[in-house]
């Protein structure tokens, strides 16, 4: 399957770089990758434990969540724009905060593609958050084909 135009959601997860691979070998040397990063709503208004800290407390984590999650994003980025240009295809990031299902709507209805890869959820008893893909809300909102990548733990 050679694929001209690809929507991928990833979040630099082994699920997701899985889904990246897997985009990658499908589109076409002079495609186009839309690459949309979501950064779960459960992050936004990161605190702390309000019983534990002033406000001032507060804000310098809040402030150190938001670089964090920041640098992670960039470096992600940049690890997948560099695979984009070493084979040829065009690549833009999108990041997008929300519920990942939404968002992936969304995106899908700002960019032109056809086909959108996402990775399968992880696998129960791996560590990690879950900011999982609501497949119902998803398959009922979507009018793109949607390849769904297994986790690389199946």
């Amino acid at each position: 399957m050679n694929v001209k135009r690809i929507l991928l959601a990833s979040h630099d997860t082994a699920g997701a770089r899985a889904a990246e691979a897997a985009a990658f070998d499908l589109c076409v040397k002079g495609g186009h990758i839309v690459h949309l990063i979501v950064v779960p709503d459960f992050w936004k208004g990161m605190r702390g434990d309000d019983w534990l800290n002033n406000a001032v407390t507060q804000d310098r984590f809040g402030k150190y969540v938001e670089d964090q999650l920041e640098r992670e994003m960039v470096e992600h980025v940049g690890r997948v724009s560099e695979e984009a240009a070493r084979r040829e295809i065009d690549y833009r990031a999108v990041a997008k905060q929300g519920k990942p299902a939404a968002c992936l709507l969304e995106a899908a209805d700002e960019v032109d593609c056809d086909l959108i890869v996402i990775g399968s959820p992880r696998p129960k008893g791996m560590e990690g958050y879950r900011s999982r893909m609501d497949l119902d809300t998803l398959t009922r909102g979507i009018d793109s084909p949607v390849l769904i990548i297994p986790h690389p733990g199946q």
